[in-house]
């Protein structure tokens, strides 16, 4: 391990992670991935549980599906960001959905991941984001977003921004085609070609690029 690795290391010791998914299995492999990494972990089941644990500690950072039971759907990220103001919140979906990563980040979250789940992006982005707590000692919520770079925005043609703006509004790829009367592949296409000049990874920073700039 090398000195920068072991000073990151150091660091999280004393960070929590907490996980909500009702997948024993999520819950075990994510707590191991970040224990790797030198953080604490616990994870719950369903959100009643989540509160619970929160009362004893709230976490430097949650990583919660938002389907949990009887809980699901942006209420379980309102719920969370109400206990825990300032936590970074990091959602994971069933399957890529836009319309449901448009309105989460909307609503707060630090980023969207669908399953199944990378891993490495989850990571990146989780530690990211504590760097930036830490370093500014703002929350996310108050707009503190990482930074994409936006400079492909001049890049971009006229079909490309219709694209981009239906994006952000949530459409899916089917009603987008409809609107603009093309099919769903061709939205597809144009899509990855905005997220290619915006340098956006994922559709989660797609959309701070439009939210934050």
């Amino acid at each position: 391990m090398n000195d920068e690795a072991y000073y990151q290391s150091y660091l999280n010791r004393d960070r929590l992670i907490h996980i909500v998914d009702p997948d024993p299995t999520v819950c075990e492999s994510l707590s191991v991935l970040f224990r790797l990494e030198g953080f604490q972990t616990s994870f719950s089941h369903e959100l009643g549980q989540f509160f619970s644990c929160s009362e004893r500690r709230c976490p430097d950072a949650v990583v919660t599906n938002l389907r949990l039971g009887a809980d699901s759907g942006l209420a379980v990220l309102e719920r969370i960001k109400q206990r825990c103001p300032g936590v970074p919140v990091f959602v994971i979906t069933e399957a890529p959905m836009v319309r449901e990563a448009v309105q989460a980040i909307k609503a707060g979250a630090a980023d969207v991941i669908a399953k199944p789940i990378d891993n490495e992006h989850l990571l990146s982005s989780v530690l990211e984001a504590l760097r930036l707590r830490a370093q500014n000692g703002h929350d996310q919520q108050q707009g503190n977003f990482r930074p994409v770079g936006s400079r492909g925005f001049s890049q971009l043609t006229p079909r490309e921004r219709e694209v981009l703006q239906l994006i952000a509004n949530g459409q899916s790829n089917k009603e987008a085609g409809r609107e603009l009367g093309i099919s769903p592949r061709t939205i597809e296409v144009h899509r990855a070609r905005v997220m290619e000049k915006l340098g956006a990874k994922n559709t989660a920073d797609l959309m701070r690029i439009v939210l934050t700039t």
